[in-house]
């Protein structure tokens, strides 16, 4: 090898450089030390790498070879892959190891526990007008609304009729007891008795008969063929089907409404519902008409133009009742609705309703209104308390001889109102050995069933049902037999009623006394009785 000074930076050629291999050094001992005027290792490998040529004596062996021959491009690719790789095991260790711990089951007394927190009350939203709008999604417009009048004043008293019983009213929503069994329907409290389970027994035990049972199966029949295309009714029934064939067509065509619903009231009564029964499309479209029919107003839902209460109380018990007994929710909105309605045309001051909103009350029209909030109770609908007590307020303003009797509009004494104050009463809380009611009932047994006014017959027959004893037994005989007599047996007319005497036969024709007559024959299972074995005794108190 050249040698040089040690301040010297340049190198022979690369070509006349010899290379020999690294001398062996002894184990253990230190590297001996550069000899003056000779260049230090470490400044002859730097010169080296910079001619990339190997040094002879330096001590890294084949190590030097690999970093220094090999491209700086290649080892860097290498450790990069390298890198890499340990990497991607680090990431599917972990990922692998946190799904097996996903999927692990652990034991019960592995599992932390869990700190506990409150629930936020949630807030009670009453069902109004907003609510209304979007769930009674088949409102008509205006333009295709059916004209319709309000009925007509009728004899007050002696108007279109419904059924249904109440039995105290709770503060908004009826408990679940057995007082809810008041009603009876398909499936359960509120209703049981009109379902095929209980019907039969409790027809018989409470004074029905083969006879009378018929009788309510031809009237449905015959109630059934005279549903117009458009699912409604009409008390001037000769249209549709009938074709004039029945005689005794009613004088008021223009209440729709009110028409359909005394129509629909016997089929719900007997347990026949849009979702059960025999006369399922029948009940449906009636439901339907009722509910492209009502309109909204500033307190709810309508039914006849005016809002006249007469035919709106019998369209609320039978949009509540038909919800009560399917629990169909395309049914809650209107029902509520209608009740919402009422609540909001009570006279302010006494407590009534009568043929128009805000009206001073009638007693005829009260028990309409009455029966239907009950209706909507037992079907766990919204009813304020407050128009519970107005009504008793009003009932309190027309009562004589502290309750046995009721007048119109003032305190007075009359059978249908006698016989509509008595139930509203049995209704709102009044035990069965309250003086008044045990007069009041031995009155109305004394007086017993009319072959001329159906609207008495009908509310009288509840109270006795209710009252039941030694009294109901001896109305029971004479109502059941007299109208299972006078039912038409033959031809068009066969399983229909013309009751004439009050002023409902003569505005309502065959349509209502053929829907009161029937009515009345399904009080055995329509109606849980308020004071009997099978009902509770707890009083609701207001």
């Amino acid at each position: 090898m050249v040698s040089q000074s040690p301040s010297s930076t340049s190198l022979p050629p690369a070509e006349t450089q010899t290379t020999r291999p690294a001398p062996t050094k002894p184990a253990g001992r230190p590297a001996p030390a550069a000899k003056p005027g000779q260049p230090s290792k470490a400044a002859a490998a730097e010169r080296s790498v910079a001619a990339d040529v190997p040094i002879e004596d330096y001590s890294g062996g084949s190590r030097f070879w690999l970093f220094n021959a090999v491209p700086s491009w290649l080892v860097s690719m290498v450790v990069h892959a390298v890198v890499l790789l340990v990497l991607a095991i680090w990431t599917v260790t972990i990922e692998t190891e946190d799904l097996r711990k996903v999927l692990t089951v652990v034991k019960n007394d592995e599992v932390e526990e869990i700190q506990e927190f409150e629930m936020e009350p949630i807030e009670q939203v009453d069902i109004t007008k907003e609510i209304v709008d979007q769930q009674l999604v088949e409102m008509p417009s205006n333009d295709e609304l059916v004209e319709i009048t309000e009925l007509g004043p009728a004899n007050d008293v002696d108007a279109q009729a419904i059924k249904i019983e109440l039995s105290p009213f709770g503060e908004q929503m009826a408990p679940l007891n057995d007082l809810m069994r008041e009603i009876g329907t398909i499936d359960g409290t509120g209703f049981v008795g009109r379902g095929q389970a209980q019907r039969g027994k409790m027809a018989r035990a409470a004074g029905a008969n083969d006879a009378s049972e018929a009788a309510v199966a031809a009237a449905l029949k015959w109630l059934a063929e005279h549903q117009l295309a458009d699912g409604g009714w009409n008390f001037d029934h000769r249209g549709g089907k009938c074709l004039g064939r029945c005689r005794q067509s009613g004088s008021l065509d223009s209440a729709r409404n009110g028409a359909t619903a005394m129509a629909l009231l016997p089929f719900l009564g007997a347990g026949q519902t849009h979702k059960e029964g025999d006369y399922q499309k029948v009940v449906e479209a009636g439901l339907r008409y009722l509910r492209l029919n009502a309109k909204l107003s500033e307190g709810g839902a309508t039914f006849e133009d005016g809002g006249n209460m007469y035919s709106h109380g019998m369209c609320a018990i039978v949009l509540c009742e038909a919800y009560g007994m399917t629990h169909d929710k395309d049914l809650m909105a209107p029902a509520q609705a209608a009740l919402n309605y009422i609540s909001y045309a009570q006279d302010p001051n006494g407590g009534g309703w009568r043929y128009s909103a805000k009206m001073p009350g009638d007693t005829s029209v009260v028990g309409w209104q009455l029966m239907a909030l009950k209706s909507g109770h037992l079907a766990y609908l919204l009813v304020p308390e407050n128009t519970v007590r107005g009504a008793i307020k009003f009932l309190d303003s027309v009562q004589s001889d502290s309750g046995s009797a009721y007048g119109y509009t003032d305190p007075g004494s009359a059978p249908a109102t006698n016989s509509i104050g008595l139930l509203c009463r049995m209704y709102t809380g009044w035990k069965h050995d309250h003086p008044a009611l045990q007069r009041g009932v031995k009155a109305l047994s004394a007086t017993g069933p009319s072959t001329s006014n159906m609207y008495y017959n009908y509310y009288a027959t509840q109270v006795m049902r209710h009252y039941e004893g030694d009294e109901w037994d001896a109305w029971n005989v004479k109502m059941r037999d007299w109208l299972v007599g006078t039912q038409s047996k033959e031809g068009h007319m066969k399983g229909s009623w013309y009751i004439e005497g009050d002023h409902g036969s003569t505005v309502g024709g065959r349509v209502y006394s053929t829907s009161m007559a029937t009515m009345i024959l399904e009080v055995y299972y329509r109606h849980m009785p308020i004071y009997g074995k099978q009902a509770s005794t707890e009083n609701f108190p207001l």
